[in-house]
């Protein structure tokens, strides 16, 4: 390896400007990657197998409006004052207006309208409930109108029957008068016929006047006595007309009796129906006011009326719109007319449509470097090369990643950790080049040679150096986490690319600086061979004695040891009350838009109000509506038995068609980063629902849940990874040092050195030790995968200073010094670019401290912390005590073991050696022929 890359180094300075040129061509090349390629990032972690994930993607499918993103919107007054009727048409106006603005919006919660829609069900329900409680007495009020009006139907009936008994009898006068009229008749018509026969008589007796007088007498009696039948029959067919009548009118209200029967007894049945249903009308209208009064706790408009919330749906997830799209949601609102109300984002619209922020920590911490590099260097030139190495590679490694976010979910974490990697490890890996072909020079070397040999030697170092970061980062796929492997992965590719960089554009770029790399005075130094070699001697006499710290340290190795190792758990100690989770909104930065919408909630809503959880409940199949609504009952209630004081509120949300799949949202009594609110999250997944004879359990879903569920698992992976991380450390020292106690040694060091930045950050973000120093105003929990981040990369970086520092003593001892000046000499032969670079990688982690994202400070607090206890305590304090105190013991090994290890010459040692020799070589060639031309002549 060592002497490919000391051919690399060679033809890169022969050939710098063909080097320089395809490094251009590549970060063109990325570039218009990023520009076509790129997609959306997002600040929502997931994790496949978790409950959060498995719901969510179920609700994907039954119930998409409950699977979509949302953001809030606050309106408010700002003095307290109620809202006025024109600042609520106003604000009620722009929000109508988004849909059709802004394509991703899918619809609006208008929360005046809601909150009217809310009143009318009251209203509704108190007339309901008024109803009810009067049906009763209105149903007795019934019940005796209806006995009343039977009363008179059975006194019409009873009159009825008495008319018809007189019409019978009038019936029967009138049949019996017709009886005698028809006798009479009959004996008038036999007189009649009588008489006639008289006459015949009289007409053949000659019609004596006397026969005819008393016949015609008798005719005038008879004429009379017809008449008066005849009279008599007209009275009874007028009596007869009166009794048909009277019939015809008793039948007629007999149909009106039987009629106003018939209704009686309609109404006799509906008023029992009523009667009979009224139970179950009162049990659905319990039903319905239980459902509205879980609601009780949900407001959209504060109680002072002077605030209000609406909620815009989007037709995807957050984190998939479109920032130019949430930022038009943004304007709008703020360029409609309020008349002096305000509004305010919460932070998913807010933070979601926030670009790159501001990165005036990152640039002080690249002038910190700047600085260190110019006093450790000299010159403008070489402090300025490796910064601008190290910014390529940014741009190459950024961009690069970014341009594959629009195919891999990707968080700007990820990114933002490839970026502060890449800016520190880029600056160190050239400097370490850099300061060894300062060395070859200052040691005589031509410069191609001393560029190609620096190359070989520290570049294999960095090499090496860069495959244990790569190697740590990597390994957090094997956690199964995806985000954090993509996190992994963007990190390793930015090392990977700074390692490309550090060993072929900074050959190229040194071989173009010529004499600039280094002060004249430091030139005048080595202007003539006498000079060199008297520096070489006052170098070799200068490593091989302690100065400094290095002289207090191995002055006292064991008051050292007990002093540094109690300092480091003191540090170490808070981390036995870390606590894992996410940073909400309760966590931001005061000034930040997003506190100041979750301050506004919390204080006229309740601060729950912005971590609104789902809970789903798979119920039976086959129900009927009022089963369903039982079962919304029985499911809320047991939501805010077990929820206690922690639950606000709890509002059905609906449910699917076959109504087997119901959800509900419960909005926490504390924020989402709370214990209170995880605690709840635990209770309610253990809530169990009798529903139909079937035991219904809850799950939980939504932002909020899939946070802690996400703390959670990596909490479980973090031993895991913890221990895979420190034994590979072992392994791979033993390779590099081929002893037992020195990889012992680093890796227990690494291990203090982990615990303590895990002490430090939660010292300061979690209990809120100094805070207000940090720039932490709301202190919470340690961001969840900061711990398994801390390892990987802590892990890399202090492999990089054990082998810089140690492999220079591992060098001395086995050229046959011994092993206390073996310390010494490799620790003066590194310490100097060891302390450069951690000041750089503290600089430079140190400048994400006052980031924008509330996850990247920590982050960069904890690699900074975790740089300066690795870099200064443990390898420049602890291990050279410790090596001390073990003196030639450090250096065993057991035989087979050392036969069995192959041969990781780290720092090319056996190629600056044998350069050494050719140099000289050729330096004694070089003496011999001048000798011999002077003896000639």
């Amino acid at each position: 390896m060592a002497t490919w890359l000391y051919r690399i180094g060679e033809a890169a300075a022969r050939r710098a400007w063909a080097v320089i040129l395809t490094w251009v061509l590549i970060v063109a090349g990325v570039a218009g990657a990023y520009t076509a390629f790129h997609g959306k990032l997002s600040n929502t972690f997931t994790m496949p197998g978790t409950q959060t994930q498995q719901l969510s993607d179920e609700l994907a499918q039954r119930f998409p409006s409950a699977n979509r993103g949302s953001g809030q919107i606050i309106l408010t007054t700002g003095d307290g004052t109620a809202l006025t009727e024109e600042q609520k048409q106003a604000f009620s106006a722009a929000l109508s207006a988004l849909p059709s603005e802004v394509p991703s919006v899918d619809a609006v919660t208008d929360p005046f309208t809601t909150t009217s829609k809310l009143a009318e069900a009251k209203t509704q329900l108190d007339e309901a409930h008024a109803k009810i409680d009067a049906a009763p007495s209105q149903i007795e009020d019934g019940k005796k109108q209806l006995n009343a009006a039977t009363s008179q139907l059975e006194g019409g009936m009873k009159q009825i029957a008495d008319n018809e008994k007189k019409l019978d009898d009038s019936q029967e006068q009138i049949t019996a008068g017709r009886k005698q009229l028809d006798d009479a008749q009959k004996q008038l018509d036999d007189a009649q016929a009588q008489l006639k026969d008289g006459y015949a008589q009289a007409e053949a007796a000659g019609s004596p006047a006397a026969m005819m007088e008393q016949l015609n007498t008798q005719q005038a009696q008879l004429t009379e006595q017809q008449n008066a039948l005849n009279q008599q029959r007209d009275t009874l067919a007028e009596s007869q007309k009166q009794v048909d009548a009277g019939r015809a009118e008793i039948a007629s209200k007999k149909d009106e009796l039987a009629e106003g029967k018939k209704k009686l007894d309609e109404q006799r049945n509906q008023l029992q129906k009523t009667e009979n249903d009224l139970p179950a009308q009162r049990e659905q209208l319990e039903r319905q006011q239980k459902l509205y009064d879980f609601t009780s706790g949900y407001r959209m408009v504060s109680e002072d009326q002077s605030t209000a919330i609406a909620t815009v749906s989007f037709k995807k997830k957050i984190y998939e719109v479109p920032s130019a799209e949430l930022q038009k949601v943004m304007s709008d609102i703020e360029s409609a007319n309020l008349h002096g109300a305000t509004v305010q984002f919460d932070a998913n619209l807010s933070e979601s449509a926030i670009g790159g922020g501001s990165h005036t920590g990152e640039v002080a911490g690249m002038a910190i470097a700047f600085i260190v590099l110019m006093v450790m260097l000299g010159t403008l030139v070489a402090a300025g090369l490796p910064i601008l190495m190290s910014l390529v590679g940014v741009v190459v490694g950024v961009l690069g990643t970014l341009s594959l976010s629009s195919v891999v979910e990707m968080s700007s974490t990820a990114y933002t950790l490839g970026l502060m990697l890449g800016l520190a490890v880029g600056i160190d890996y050239s400097l370490f080049i850099l300061n060894r072909y300062r060395t070859n020079l200052l040691d005589g070397m031509p410069k191609v040679q001393a560029i190609a040999l620096a190359n070989g030697t520290s570049g294999n170092a960095v090499i090496f150096a860069a495959s244990t970061v790569i190697i740590a980062l990597v390994a957090l796929n094997v956690t199964g986490i995806p985000f954090l492997g993509v996190m992994g992965n963007a990190a390793a590719f930015c090392v990977v690319v700074a390692a490309l960089i550090a060993v072929t554009l900074t050959p190229a770029v040194l071989s173009l600086a010529g004499t600039k790399i280094m002060s004249k005075k430091l030139w005048a130094s080595i202007d003539t061979p006498q000079k060199i070699a008297e520096r070489r001697v006052q170098d070799a006499e200068r490593t091989e004695k302690p100065n400094g710290w290095l002289r207090l340290v191995l002055a006292r190795p064991l008051l050292t040891l007990v002093v540094g190792t109690l300092a480091l758990l003191a540090v170490a100690a808070p981390m036995s009350q870390m606590r894992l989770g996410l940073p909400d909104a309760s966590n931001y930065p005061s000034d930040s838009a997003a506190y100041k919408s979750y301050a506004l909630v919390k204080d006229k809503f309740g601060e729950g109000m912005s971590a609104p959880l789902v809970a789903v409940a798979h119920t039976p199949a086959n129900m009927s509506e009022e089963q369903a609504q039982q079962a919304q009952i029985d499911i809320a209630s047991a939501v805010k038995e077990r929820g206690g004081a922690n639950v606000q509120a709890v509002v059905p949300g609906g449910m699917t068609d076959d109504r087997t799949l119901m959800i509900f949202q419960v909005i926490p009594a504390h924020s989402a980063s709370s214990v209170e609110t995880e605690e709840l999250v635990h209770e309610l997944r253990a809530v169990t629902v009798p529903v139909q004879g079937s035991e219904v359990s809850l799950g939980i879903a939504g932002q909020t849940s899939g946070n802690i569920d996400v703390s959670e698992v990596l909490a479980q992976k973090l031993p895991l990874y913890l221990g895979v991380v420190m034994g590979l450390s072992f392994l791979v020292l033993i390779l590099v040092f081929r002893s037992i106690m020195v990889p012992l040694v680093a890796s227990v060091g690494f291990l203090f050195s982990v615990l303590a930045s895990f002490g430090a950050v939660v010292s300061i973000y979690q209990l809120g030790f100094m805070s207000s120093l940090f720039g932490v105003d709301h202190p919470g929990p340690v961001l969840s995968f900061l711990p398994t981040l801390l390892i990987g990369i802590l892990f890399g970086l202090a492999m990089d200073y054990q082998m810089f520092l140690v492999t220079g003593m591992r060098e001395a001892y086995v050229h046959g010094k011994d092993a206390a000046t073996a310390i010494v000499s490799g620790y003066n032969h590194a310490v100097r670019v060891v302390v450069a670079a951690a000041i750089i990688m503290i600089s430079v982690f140190g400048g994400f401290i006052f980031a924008d994202s509330t996850m990247i400070r920590p982050m960069g607090f904890g690699l900074a912390f975790g740089v300066l206890v690795d870099a200064f305590i443990v390898r420049m304090t602890l291990t050279p005590a410790i090596m001390a105190l073990l003196g030639d013991k450090a250096w065993w090994m057991p035989k087979w073991l050392d036969r069995l290890t192959p041969n990781m010459d780290v720092e090319g040692a056996a190629l600056s050696e044998k350069m050494s020799e050719n140099i000289q070589h050729e330096r004694e060639s070089a003496a011999a022929d001048s000798g011999g031309k002077l003896g000639s002549e």
